[in-house]
């Protein structure tokens, strides 16, 4: 088994949300997250701001796709951690998650 961070880009912002409608989203993720299980390591947080820094400088900004969210999940493989992601609330608000695995230097 490996750990796997999922990336969130894009997709809806809470921003101009209705309390009912936040409250939907919410239960929406608590749904996707139980149903995890303990394969869910860290449920992760939205992200909203970001700076880029490079040899070039520091700017503010994400890059060309910046995060949005993150999560880390523990699977036996790259496809079973891209199976967890079927039924993200992530994706059904337009967005795209990344899945990159993780090891363990040292």
């Amino acid at each position: 088994m490996a750990n796997y961070l999922l990336v969130y880009h894009g997709g809806a912002t809470m921003e101009n949300a209705t309390p009912e409608q936040q409250a939907e989203t919410m239960r929406s993720w608590q749904s996707w997250m139980g149903g995890l299980g303990s394969k869910l390591i860290d449920s992760g947080n939205p992200i909203s701001r970001a700076w880029t820094r490079s040899t070039d400088g520091t700017t503010e900004g994400g890059g060309a796709n910046p995060a949005t969210g993150y999560s880390i999940v523990t699977a036996d493989s790259m496809q079973d951690a891209l199976d967890m992601t079927t039924g993200c609330p992530h994706l059904a608000s337009g967005g795209t998650i990344e899945i990159c695995e993780t090891y363990n230097v040292g």
